[in-house]
């Protein structure tokens, strides 16, 4: 747990308020940005703010458990470092930084076949188990390839993402004229568009690695996964980085628990930024969730030691929510435990921390 009194940041807006100092404008809207109008990305925070926890009374709470298995790993929370292209931009170390994180926190981080060092030096960086993440760049044999070298390299999953089947309009980036160095990896992405629920099967028969499907966005889709074999259905829109006008990620997550019927994990993520974040989810029948921005945000404030910060503060607001709720663990949580309401702010990629300011730079 963090201290009250010691430590450079005692708050999660701290460590975002510190990243966006630190980063130039062109990487801070990388961070912080969406695809066009950026509703779906307002409708991720949109859709935690419509949702209220209950809190029961008279219980004993003198001891609360944040720990849960995720995959078959006992995790200290059930949160995942999400996949994150170019992490190399918000520190030096990328990749293999975030993974050391996860590894002295306690949870799994997933590697993006976008972001530097490659899959097995990331691998080599910390013993924690991880799950490798990609994007199809090219035919069956290519990804053959990628996923024998993960298997050898130790991962734990295999994750592949496919929401990104068109590269997105992201207009914060096309005004300024900013060209993302890593955008050449895009060059081949035919193979995304024609990736299909054929080459799912293939993958299933083929390998012998839980499969996670990333970019699930109906219950319908869900269904599919489920027929396929696949372990765990992330619902996913790329933190409103891809389709504009989509649906809040966890308004997704009741539908894809029906479809599914526990016949995989549901993990999700989109606009996760507090504690009461990942109970609301997790209330819903999530198994787990992924932080992406929070992720980056922590690198860029202070590197490694900035995400396991990170970490321990959202620890510390997840098991001060659990004993307020008066629940000693995530077993006696459920669709009960929250209730529809009125949020109380517009909603806008960090509209989770009102004391958040970024006057001295004069960007948001």
């Amino acid at each position: 747990m963090v201290s009250q009194t010691e430590g450079e940041f005692l708050c999660l807006h701290e460590i975002i308020h510190r990243a966006h100092n630190n980063l130039d404008r062109n990487y801070w809207d990388y961070l912080a940005g969406g695809s066009e109008s950026e509703a779906t990305l307002r409708r991720n925070r949109m859709a935690l703010d419509r949702l209220a926890l209950k809190h029961r009374i008279l219980r004993d709470v003198t001891c609360v458990s944040a720990r849960k298995s995720v995959l078959g790993q006992e995790l200290r929370l059930p949160v995942l470092l999400a996949p994150i292209g170019a992490l190399q931009s918000f520190d030096p170390a990328g990749g293999a930084a975030a993974s050391r994180a996860a590894h002295t926190f306690g949870i799994m981080n997933i590697q993006s076949s976008v972001s530097e060092p490659d899959l097995e030096e990331t691998a080599a960086a910390a013993p924690n188990p991880k799950i490798f993440q990609l994007y199809v760049r090219g035919g069956d044999n290519w990804v053959d390839g990628i996923v024998h070298r993960a298997i050898a390299a130790g991962y734990t999953a295999f994750c592949i993402t496919v929401d990104t089947t068109h590269y997105s309009r992201r207009e914060r980036d096309i005004a300024k004229r900013f060209v993302k160095p890593w955008r050449i990896d895009n060059r081949n992405m035919e193979f995304q568009g024609a990736f299909n629920w054929d080459n799912v099967k293939r993958f299933k028969d083929r390998h012998n690695i839980p499969l996670v499907i990333k970019g699930i966005g109906t219950g319908e889709d869900a269904a599919l996964c489920v027929e396929h074999g696949v372990d765990v259905v992330y619902v996913s829109n790329h933190g409103g980085r891809q389709l504009d006008a989509g649906r809040g990620a966890l308004d997704i997550v009741p539908e894809a628990v029906a479809a599914v019927a526990g016949q995989a994990e549901i993990w999700v993520d989109g606009g996760i930024l507090r504690g009461t974040d990942v109970v609301k989810a997790l209330a819903l029948g999530a198994s787990a969730v992924g932080i992406g921005r929070l992720t980056a945000a922590a690198l860029a404030a202070n590197g490694e030691a900035g995400v396991v910060t990170m970490l321990e503060l959202l620890e510390d607001e997840i098991v001060t929510t659990l004993g307020l709720m008066g629940c000693t663990g995530w077993q006696e949580l459920g669709p009960e435990s929250v209730a529809h309401a009125d949020p109380t702010a517009l909603p806008s990629v960090f509209s989770g921390y009102p004391l958040l300011n970024f006057a001295e730079t004069g960007y948001n």
